[in-house]
């Protein structure tokens, strides 16, 4: 095993006195080309191309002798450190840290960013990327082959975004370029680069926060609003009882997409929304569609609204994670499933209905879940009947897919 393992952080800066003299010592030394080219690197030291950090790892953990790791930006920021830790190495390493590329971009940008959400932008990663690029107004991207700045832009479609693109920070050869985000595919980005995605209302002067990222003790408490901050026009099927257990069932988060299908007055879109999820509430009435936006400027949340009926204008929609359909009935239903959400509300006014639509969804190869729920508001000076609704809440989670 290696007597010494130091990981030193580059961020284009001259090397620091700790990290030269580590680099001085070192027996065996790790990077990417750039680093390996690095005047400070030892003639006599053994060189590892940095592909594959778990390969460079095991290697390490083979020699004898000392070993430095040197790595872009801060190491220990979705960086080479947490590999290089994982309990099957048994690596015990030393940390030179550096500015990270997301601050460096930032700094480039000429912003602050402890409001801002950081992802990661692979293949694998990519769309839950995006979504979080849709559901919030300050997003820093780091991205990689594959998932770039082009790749973003292209499923950004529908969403207006500012794109601040910082190419190979810290370099002679280093790019700061803005555009718009539908302009992004239209050209050829360099390797590696951050991208900021600027949308909505971002506070500008305002006071810093307490937390990184979204402030949760933004916006009132609860995860329901009633029916007053809805000017009191909501629907029978958006009924805080009704709406609060689809909530509950979907469980919208940050990086999910959420269809809301039959959006009504905007309730269960804003309040998804403000659950950090990315939404898209659709309906045929031009009056609910005006009404939903109108709730979601006053709530502070951002929505892309779709105008059109149900299914056909699914059909050109980003695949979703969670979907609430309030209005269509079975055939809606059926569509969605088809296009293998991990969950899936509605409800039914009828039996026969929800038996329709359970039939259906457990068809779709879905565990179906059926209650009916009765509500009834009471005014407690006079303990009198209010408002009562009843309703057949059904759900259907993919078992494959029920994270």
């Amino acid at each position: 095993m290696a007597d010494r393992v130091t990981v030193i952080g580059w961020d284009g800066s001259p090397l620091t006195a700790a990290a030269r003299a580590a680099l001085g010592a070192a027996t065996l030394v790790a990077g990417a080309a750039h680093h390996l080219a690095l005047p400070e690197v030892p003639a006599g030291a053994e060189r590892i191309r940095l592909g594959s950090v778990a390969l460079a790892a095991r290697r390490i953990a083979a020699h004898r002798g000392t070993a430095v790791v040197l790595a872009d930006g801060d190491p220990g920021f979705f960086g080479v450190v947490r590999t290089l830790r994982a309990p099957e190495f048994g690596l015990e390493v030393e940390v030179v840290p550096a500015v990270s590329s997301v601050a460096a971009a930032f700094a480039r940008a000429g912003m602050p960013w402890d409001d801002a959400h950081v992802v990661v932008a692979h293949p694998r990663t990519l769309r839950r990327a995006v979504n979080v690029c849709r559901a919030h107004a300050k997003v820093a991207v780091l991205t990689s082959p594959g998932a770039g700045p082009a790749e973003l832009g292209l499923l950004m479609e529908g969403v207006h975004r500012t794109f601040v693109i910082c190419e190979e920070l810290g370099t002679e050869r280093e790019r700061v370029t803005v555009v718009t985000s539908d302009k992004a595919p239209d050209h050829t980005w360099r390797d590696p680069n951050v991208v900021i995605v600027i949308g909505g209302p971002v506070g500008v002067g305002e006071p810093a926060g307490w937390i990184a990222g979204r402030d949760p003790s933004v916006g009132p408490r609860g995860w329901s609003l009633p029916a007053e901050a809805y000017d009191g026009a909501l629907g029978e099927g958006e009924r805080e009882p009704l709406r609060v257990s689809q909530l509950a069932r979907l469980g919208p988060r940050l990086g999910d997409l959420v269809w809301d299908i039959g959006c009504g007055s905007g309730a269960f879109a804003i309040e998804a929304a403000r659950a950090g999820a990315a939404v898209i509430a659709v309906d045929s009435d031009p009056g609910a569609c005006a009404r939903t936006e109108s709730a979601a400027r006053r709530h502070g949340v951002p929505l892309q609204i779709v105008h059109g009926t149900a299914p056909h204008v699914l059909e050109n929609l980003p695949e979703p994670d969670v979907v609430r359909v309030g209005g269509g009935g079975a055939a809606v239903v059926s569509a969605v499933a088809d296009r293998r959400p991990q969950r899936i509300v509605t409800h039914a006014g009828t039996r026969d209905e929800a038996e329709l639509i359970g039939r259906d969804l457990a068809e779709h190869g879905y565990r179906v879940e059926c209650a009916l729920l009765q509500s009834v508001e009471l005014d407690t000076r006079a303990w009198t009947e209010k408002e009562r609704s009843v309703a057949f809440l059904l759900s259907g989670v993919l078992p494959a897919r029920s994270g």
